[in-house]
């Protein structure tokens, strides 16, 4: 769905800026799971489910082309 877009935005940015770009994004991302689920109290196992739910759906959608 979005491949596309990042194959465009990959190709203006260059692939090396766009990997950092990207390897921040991802990196803020599990950070957000990480709050969220220390703020509620779920436990670490679970934590990492959503993260890999999370890159799983990132690979369906195309944001990782």
């Amino acid at each position: 769905m979005f491949a596309p877009l990042v194959v465009l935005v990959r190709s203006s940015l260059g692939k090396t800026k766009f990997n950092k770009l990207r390897g921040k994004a991802i990196a803020l991302h599990s950070k957000v799971i990480t709050n969220v689920c220390n703020r509620i109290g779920i436990e670490r196992t679970t934590r990492q489910n959503f993260i890999r739910t999370a890159r799983d759906n990132g690979k369906r959608l195309g944001l990782l082309a």
